[in-house]
């Protein structure tokens, strides 16, 4: 939503001011000069990205469009999934999550949360380390770090995807240039055509450094950004669960790691004590 609204804001002031001080609109059309800009784009974007990147680029529009999926309705259910977790764990032991994380599934605890139970990564991010548990696994400072390595590397492949659209971004300047100077040299060739013509040849020209500019600053490098914003906000999810299980396996109460969990939360997602404390008086008995 806020993309579209940013959109129409960029492209509808750029061309009601040119109109505004007389400018023809016909002249800003120039296809062929939008082909070597668009086409060196990306071009080069696929010369300097993995085949992986280029996937998780292609499939990141969605992101830009909508912004993280994850809101306060998301991390309420969350929470009370790593309570109905850790209050099963501290009744019968960690044993009694094996049938859940083996598979999850078919699990009737986490059948109770659906938004939670449809979000493939995130059940199998929390399942991995509860098996851990259940395998015997003790020490909350070493499975803190394997959890905090797996996170980093997370991040690094969703870098990865945001920079490459950011250095596409930076490259759409100096394509239009490229663009602009293969104008002027198809202008050079006609130099014996009357001044209209000439004009006009130039004016296609310039729209190449005009395109190349304005993609750049009004369009591809503020969609980087949003991405990179986005990808943030959704690895809070991710750190939540990391923080609560790390202090389910200090020993803490469930209410008491799930509280841990709440106050990493930024202040537009994060539920206050009362709706958590609510929430979870509300969890269907096992």
């Amino acid at each position: 939503m806020f993309f579209i609204i940013g959109f129409v804001i960029v492209f509808g002031s750029v061309i009601a001011g040119y109109m505004a001080v007389g400018g023809h609109l016909d002249v800003l059309w120039q296809p062929f000069e939008f082909l070597i800009i668009g086409g060196a784009a990306i071009g080069q974007f696929v010369i300097a990205n993995p085949k992986k990147v280029i996937g998780g680029a292609a499939g990141s529009f969605s992101k830009i469009l909508k912004g993280s999926k994850y809101n306060k309705t998301h991390y309420l259910e969350l929470l009370s999934v790593l309570y109905s977790v850790f209050r099963l764990a501290k009744s019968k032991g960690d044993l009694a999550l094996e049938s859940h994380v083996e598979k999850p599934d078919e699990s009737t605890l986490f059948a109770k949360f659906p938004m939670f139970s449809s979000d493939h990564h995130a059940v199998e991010f929390l399942c991995d380390y509860l098996r851990l548990l259940t395998l015997g696994a003790s020490t909350s400072h070493e499975v803190e770090a394997v959890m905090d390595q797996e996170l980093e590397t997370h991040h690094n492949e969703d870098h990865a995807i945001s920079g490459a659209w950011n250095a596409m971004g930076e490259a759409f300047p100096a394509l239009g240039i490229v663009a602009a100077v293969l104008g002027v040299i198809h202008t050079m060739g006609s130099i014996t055509e009357p001044p209209e013509v000439l004009g006009h040849l130039i004016g296609s020209a310039l729209v190449g450094t005009f395109f190349g500019i304005l993609m750049s600053y009004g369009l591809v490098g503020p969609m980087a950004k949003s991405l990179e914003a986005t990808f943030a906000a959704e690895s809070k999810y991710m750190e939540c669960i990391k923080v609560a299980v790390v202090a389910h396996m200090q020993g803490y109460a469930p209410q008491v790691s799930i509280e841990f969990a709440r106050k990493i939360l930024g202040s537009d997602v994060r539920p206050s004590f009362a709706e958590v404390e609510e929430q979870i008086q509300n969890i269907p008995s096992d």
